[in-house]
């Protein structure tokens, strides 16, 4: 007689649940003008779902039949060829080849000060730190907690005084982020993808040098990220690492993520430790982002890299950065597209609610919140609108919803960058960071940004 243990909860992990995987690929072959007509129909016949539209994971399981299912149509749509193809390759090569005007080397060697890496630091945190509470949130309740508040345009924190309990109730903060990023709450900076990765980066170079491979990257996750401190693509790509797909074929098996942004908030320290020299951040940031990501995802990464390079050089404003950023991006990509939407949107409206509205409708019936084409022309509609002021680049950034954190914090970065020094941040941003952040990266928890700031320094400097 066999005795089986009662059956309790199930592990509904974000993000790699197959029957959920699937959704988000028949979205993307949409994107990409791939026929996925007849695989759909399959899919829903059999009783599949949509993908979740702002969890990582749907409730409840799905039967072991429907979640076989999914992973064969997974294989199947991977088959699928994109006639965009052509013009968004994923190879470095063939993407320097499909850019016209792609970076030569730099005439002069440029370098970057310690306070400016130090600014950038800081301005990524906080830009991040602005956007915690609200990311999920859908732009209404952005915009509706913000102004019960006070604080539209978007000029400090996000806070819960003076807001009506039922606009609360109506749209709740993000429950992991509201404890440790309203204003009321922020004893320096809490944990987050967004500067982990950049610590990571940084951990790269220090033990690889600028020569470092995708496989050291690789090697680097499984050794000092936890696998709970990834999300879409990341965690695709890390379980693909463990269960022995190599990169970068850990970018593309059954990874319906591959063209989001995770790619992109990783791009900050190569563009930082490369003043002045856009194509080779650009390349740097590729190596990396290939771990993950294909496309658009990786021309994500390249673009923030190359602007942040030029940024770093100190010879240039936000617009020039931007125009840097798309010479390393194929024209003819849907990522040169979006940025040239936003930058072109930024200068046509005079109020930034307009820039936001029209861009929505451009998205959002058909890319996911955290894809990165809808938060590229944000971005890039963000820095163009704020002309370099810092308090109106992270808050233009964070008030146009999407994946705010993520937006908040590049825009921070670029911001902060080209302001040169800390002092030159209103303090009521920086103060409450308290020169300190907490990370789960080895090393790195409870580092000040200051100390952050000459270890870059000194990668910048590396030969």
């Amino acid at each position: 007689m066999s005795v089986h243990p009662p059956r309790g909860p199930s592990v509904r992990l974000t993000w790699v649940q197959p029957e959920d995987l699937v959704g988000h690929e028949l979205r993307q072959a949409a994107q990409d003008g791939r026929d996925a007509r007849e695989i759909e129909e399959r899919w829903y016949a059999a009783g599949g779902a949509p993908a979740p539209d702002r969890a990582g994971a749907s409730e409840p399981p799905a039967p072991p039949r429907l979640r076989e299912l999914a992973g064969q149509l997974l294989d199947e749509l991977a088959l699928l060829e994109s006639p965009l193809a052509a013009d968004e390759p994923t190879g470095l090569a063939e993407i320097m080849a499909a850019c016209p005007h792609w970076p030569g080397p730099p005439e002069a060697a440029a370098t970057v000060g310690r306070d400016r890496l130090h600014a950038a630091w800081l301005g990524r945190a906080v830009g991040c730190l602005l956007g915690k509470p609200v990311e999920k949130l859908p732009l209404t309740g952005i915009r509706a907690l913000a102004r019960a508040a006070g604080n539209w345009p978007l000029a400090t924190w996000f806070t819960e005084h003076g807001v009506p309990p039922e606009l609360l109730a109506a749209h709740p903060w993000n429950r992991r982020s509201a404890p440790t990023s309203l204003a009321e709450n922020i004893d320096g900076m809490p944990e987050d993808d967004d500067l982990n990765h950049p610590l990571l980066t940084l951990l790269l170079l220090q033990r690889h040098g600028r020569t470092f491979t995708t496989a050291d990257l690789a090697r680097l996750w499984l050794d000092e990220l936890p696998a709970g401190r990834t999300f879409t693509a990341e965690r695709i790509a890390y379980g693909n690492l463990l269960a022995g797909v190599e990169p970068p074929e850990t970018a593309r098996f059954r990874n319906p993520f591959r063209e989001w942004i995770g790619a992109q908030i990783r791009a900050d320290v190569h563009g930082w430790t490369h003043p002045g020299d856009p194509a080779g951040a650009a390349a740097q940031a590729h190596r990396d982002a290939v771990l993950t990501h294909t496309a658009n995802g990786v021309y994500g990464a390249m673009f923030t890299a190359a602007a942040l390079a030029v940024g770093a050089g100190g010879e240039s404003d936000v617009h020039g950065c931007l125009a840097a950023g798309l010479r390393v991006v194929p024209p003819h990509s849907r990522y040169a597209r979006a940025v040239r939407l936003g930058i072109e949107t930024a200068r046509a409206e005079g109020e930034f609610d307009a820039v936001v509205d029209r861009l929505h409708t451009a998205y959002d019936s058909t890319h996911h919140w955290v894809h990165v084409l809808p938060n590229a022309a944000l971005l890039a509609a963000a820095l163009t609108h704020a002309d370099g002021d810092f308090t109106r680049s992270i808050g233009c950034a964070v008030s146009g919803g999407w994946d705010t954190d993520s937006n908040g914090a590049t825009a921070g970065s670029l911001a902060g960058l080209l302001a040169g020094t800390p002092a030159a941040l209103p303090d009521h941003w920086t103060a409450p960071l308290k020169n300190r952040l907490a990370t789960s990266v080895p090393g790195f928890d409870r580092t000040g940004f200051d100390t952050l700031a000459a270890l870059t320094h000194q990668e910048a400097l590396r030969p």
